[in-house]
Formats: C-alpha cells, sequence, structure tokens
C-alpha cells in the first residue's frame, strides 16, 4: 500500500484516564475452582500446566516453576555492547522458514552515544548459538529512539513486498515500517500510530485470532499502586495502523507486590496450543544487585504471565528467570528475557543482561544472551 496519509488515521493515546483493567495475579488453586459444573472443553494441543486450569484437584500437588538454567557451553553474551554495539533489552530472533538460519534484529547505539537515537543491528546463524560477524546496520525508515519488534507474515503473505513488519518508538509513540526482506523499510505512516508515554513497544501476530497485537509501556499513577510506576497496556489492531483504545495487563499490586515493583513491558510472546504466553520483565529500582559501584542502582527479572482469551492476563509473582547471582558477572543485575523461539524439543530463550543496575554503563553492559 505504502504510506498512509495522515487524515486516513486517527492516532490514539494512552493512558488515557479511563482504560479498563484486565490484569490478575496468578494465586494457585483459584482458577480450578472458577470453572463451575461440567468438563473444560479443549481444542488442539499441547496442553501446559502453567496454572489450575486443567487441575480438577490440587490437594497433596506443590507447583513448581522449572527455571532455565545457564550453559557454560554457550558463549554469553551472544551479542556484545562493544563489539556489537548493543544497549538494549529488546530484540527480535526469528527463524527462515525455508532456509532455517536464524535472524536477530536488535538495538544499537548511536556515534552521539545518546539516548534520543538508535539504530537496528542484524546478525545470522545456523545454529541460533554462534553469529556470523560483523554485524549488519541496516538504514533507519526513519528517526528510531527504542525497539526493533519484527513480525515475519510469511511467504504466503498477500502482498510480499509488505511480508515483514517492523515496530519501534518515537515521537511518542509506537511507529511502523513495513519490508519484503527484513532488511530494508519503508514507513507505514509519517506519525506514531499508537501513542503512549513510555518508550517500550512489542509487536506480535496473534494468530489464533488473525490479528496484530501491541504491548506497550506507560509511566502512570493507579488504583492498586503508590506513586507512578511502569506499567504495561495491551492492544490490537487489523492492519497495524488502526488501533483499539488500550487495556492495562500488567500492573502492580501493594500488599501483594514487594517494593516499588514495576513492569518494563513485555515481550517474548508464543503461542502454545490455546494459550498464549508473554515474558513479563520486572523492574526494582529500589534494589541494587551486590558488589556494584556507587551510583549503580535497580535489578530486573522476568516472570510468566499468560492469557486464553487474549484479553485478559494472569501474571505468575514467581521469578522465572534471574540475574546471575554471581558478582562481576554481564548479567549479575538484570536478566530480561525478549524472545522465545521453538527449537526441536527446547524454546530458545533470548535475554538482555546488565551488569552494574538500571541506567548504568548502557553502552558497554547491556548485552543479549540465551538459555
Amino acid at each position: 500500500q505504502g504510506p498512509v496519509p495522515t487524515a486516513d488515521l486517527a492516532t490514539v493515546s494512552a493512558p488515557a484516564g479511563d482504560e479498563v483493567t484486565q490484569a490478575s495475579v496468578y494465586r494457585p488453586g483459584r482458577e480450578a475452582a472458577a470453572h463451575g459444573e461440567g468438563p473444560v472443553r479443549l481444542g488442539s494441543g499441547p496442553h501446559l500446566f502453567l496454572d489450575d486450569y486443567l487441575i480438577e484437584s490440587s490437594t497433596g500437588v506443590t507447583r513448581r516453576v522449572n527455571r532455565p538454567e545457564r550453559d557454560p557451553g554457550i558463549p554469553n553474551p551472544i551479542v556484545t555492547g562493544r563489539e556489537d554495539r548493543s544497549f538494549q533489552p529488546y530484540l527480535t530472533v526469528l527463524r527462515d522458514p525455508t532456509t532455517g538460519r536464524f535472524r536477530l534484529w536488535y538495538g544499537v547505539w548511536d556515534d552521539s552515544k545518546g539516548t534520543a537515537t538508535s539504530h537496528i543491528g542484524y546478525l545470522e546463524s545456523e545454529d541460533g548459538v554462534h553469529w556470523i560477524r560483523p554485524f549488519r546496520l541496516l538504514a533507519d525508515p526513519a528517526p528510531i529512539q527504542f525497539g526493533d519488534s519484527v513480525i515475519d507474515d510469511g511467504p504466503a503473505c498477500a502482498d510480499p513486498a509488505q511480508r515483514y513488519k517492523l515496530g519501534w518508538w518515537s515521537n511518542g509513540g509506537l511507529k511502523i515500517a513495513s519490508s519484503a526482506d527484513g532488511l530494508g523499510w519503508t514507513p507505514l505512516a509519517p506519525f506514531p500510530v499508537l501513542r503512549h508515554n513510555h518508550d517500550i513497544t512489542n509487536l506480535f501476530r496473534d494468530t489464533l485470532r488473525d490479528r496484530y497485537v501491541a504491548t506497550v509501556s506507560v509511566y502512570t499513577t493507579g488504583a492498586t499502586w503508590s506513586g507512578t510506576r511502569r506499567v504495561t497496556m495491551q492492544s490490537t489492531s487489523a492492519d497495524l495502523l488502526h488501533w483499539e483504545k488500550p487495556w492495562y495487563i500488567l500492573t502492580p499490586v501493594e500488599g501483594i507486590d514487594e517494593g516499588e515493583t514495576q513492569f518494563y513491558c513485555m515481550n517474548g510472546h508464543l503461542i502454545r496450543g490455546t494459550v498464549w504466553i508473554g515474558l513479563v520483565k520486572v523492574l526494582r529500582d529500589d534494589l541494587r544487585a551486590s558488589d556494584t559501584p556507587e551510583g549503580a542502582f535497580g535489578i530486573g527479572y522476568t516472570t510468566l504471565a499468560w492469557t486464553r482469551d487474549g484479553r485478559s492476563w494472569l501474571r505468575d509473582r514467581e521469578v522465572f528467570f534471574g540475574p546471575n547471582p554471581k558478582p562481576g558477572a554481564w548479567d549479575h543485575a538484570h536478566a530480561w528475557i525478549d524472545e522465545q523461539v521453538p527449537v526441536g524439543d527446547e524454546v530458545y530463550l533470548y535475554y538482555g543482561g546488565y551488569q552494574w543496575g538500571h541506567k548504568h554503563e548502557r553502552f558497554r553492559q547491556r548485552q543479549i544472551g540465551l538459555v
């Protein structure tokens, strides 16, 4: 289609102050009781025991989160701050359906080393572990502040020239571009198509409901938490240009969440059977990793969230993947998973790691790893 004229779009902005909340906290034993009488009707699988939904009774049963384990055989970090110029915990890894090659898009710091401008780095790999150097610096479709969320609509896409879609944050919201090959990008609109007041955006193709989804970050106050915090909203679109009014899907709850819990958005989306799983970036800026220098602050870890209807989300409070406890490790302060890629009987989880803290040494210490 090419760029859409400004007059054809009415941009939605969030938060407006009257959005609904579809955010819940998982509490063991409560979901099974909510089914009422009668059987649970299942579609095609696989069916995962993330919660109590498929369990008649949990008496005598203990739920345990099986956490990914770091493998010393993987040369982490697989994308570095120095050589590859990585400086964000946001990335996309897709596997080409024809060649089987892994393709990775990630944020690259600008030569000015400022925080208002970044670019997109690109790498390929035969195994998803070892990446072919040097990285390729892609041409910006338009100014980019943060983000490189890529969707592949596949070889059967109705318009091959727009097979790949790119979302990023700039100028106050989500901006969109398209591409035939995932390398050269053309903006679909000259301004943000979904405005929100914090700089993290993610795109996902909900194949169960044939729609596009954006999970976006906002910085706001709320009824269940004190102060102004980062929380996550969701919106949907049929064409990536016209978006539904967003609603809350990840919000802290005082009395349940400790300290100043914030949600630095959610990505790593993956559909398994009829369940859609997301990976939540939890931020605790009120904490500090051990053996870090003065001025460093913040720890970040990853938790699970899931939805069965595509609108209302349950999040788990248990840590799914946390920072490396070893002082001096490249991911000692933060471990934020941003991508899930099924590979045979395993799932490759790509994550952003920080050594010392949230805003510290962002041009050297924000790197990408794999578990």
